[in-house]
């Protein structure tokens, strides 16, 4: 197998903006696009491929025809045919609405054959005032969640931080959480749509009537813990892989490269996703499959591939991920 790209899903969403066409150097006279959907699985939102002899068959498809050959042999074995992460651009314009995933537990006993989801950001750009929601900024009981969601109080005992390029922030099932205006990221997530919307600020959707909260399933699925940093602190490292974020969902680095640099894959039991946030370049792999890759793109790298070279054209910046 090859290194594959796939076509981009686009959202339109309300509080979406005009960054992500130009960042992935799309030509469209869309508006309000939000989200742009790279790597999916989810059924009826299913990546399609757009690169070599594969081209027009979906993601899921491509892992009922090669297995442990595309996702590993542990990973075919947990998921079966649906690829188990999602890879997004988000452009918020608006600040999203406040709201919280259900854990795996949660989900499956209320959304027949759904997953929970964990999540993490990585801030690509970020406008003047660009700010987001990661937490809880103080205790609160069940109660005093539902009195402040009734009296649109909410918003005072979350956390409002200030972000820069580079910033991260690891988000498990349960954490109440929002995106804030003029933030735009890389979301890395479990293969799941389930969102209970909390607050929404009264505002009206595309269709001009208000979009409908989800205050009592939000209740049970919020983990009311509070965190002393929610931040994710790293060093960056030049033309060496920067660890992010491990969890059993996913495992996630940081790689900003201006020469060549070389990636072993023999001892991983995975695919692995490369997301490009920065600067241009090619891929190259063991069997000698070579691959553009340029800002905006993401290409995933099949399980039985043993290694894999990035080859900057100037400077290179990627994010990888695996489960």
């Amino acid at each position: 197998m090859y290194p594959l790209k796939f076509k981009p899903i686009l959202k339109t969403l309300v509080w979406g903006g005009e960054k992500i066409a130009s960042f992935k150097h799309i030509d469209t006279d869309r508006h309000n696009i939000g989200e742009s959907w790279e790597l999916s699985g989810l059924k009826g939102d299913e990546s399609v491929v757009a690169n070599g002899a594969l081209a027009g068959k979906t993601i899921n498809g491509l892992i009922a025809e090669y297995g442990e050959k595309l996702i590993g042999k542990a990973n075919y074995g947990k998921t079966g045919t649906e690829f188990p992460l999602l890879v997004k651009f988000i452009d918020a314009c608006q600040d999203l609405s406040i709201q919280v995933h259900p854990d795996d537990a949660l989900a499956a006993a209320r959304h027949v054959g759904s997953n929970g989801k964990t999540e993490m950001w990585y801030v690509v750009e970020a406008d003047k005032g660009a700010h987001l929601i990661p937490g809880l900024a103080r205790s609160i009981t069940s109660e005093e969640y539902k009195a402040r969601v009734a009296d649109n109080t909410i918003t005072d005992v979350l956390l409002d931080c200030a972000i820069s390029p580079g910033d991260v922030f690891f988000l498990p099932a349960g954490r109440i959480h929002s995106i804030g205006a003029g933030s735009f990221i890389v979301e890395i997530q479990q293969t799941s749509d389930v969102t209970y919307r909390i607050y929404d600020f009264g505002r009206l959707g595309l269709d001009g009537k208000p979009r409908e909260l989800h205050t009592d399933l939000a209740m049970d699925a919020i983990d009311y813990t509070v965190q002393d940093d929610y931040r994710t602190h790293y060093e960056k490292k030049k033309n060496e892989e920067t660890a992010l974020v491990s969890c059993k969902y996913f495992t996630a680095s940081l790689i900003e490269a201006d020469r060549p640099y070389a990636k072993d894959l023999s001892g991983l039991d995975s695919f692995l996703i490369i997301v490009c946030t920065g600067g241009q370049g090619e891929i190259t792999d063991n069997e000698g499959n070579r691959e553009s890759l340029r800002q905006g793109e993401t290409i995933l790298i099949p399980a039985s591939t043993k290694s894999v070279e990035f080859i900057p054209e100037g400077s290179l910046t990627v994010l990888t991920s695996f489960v």
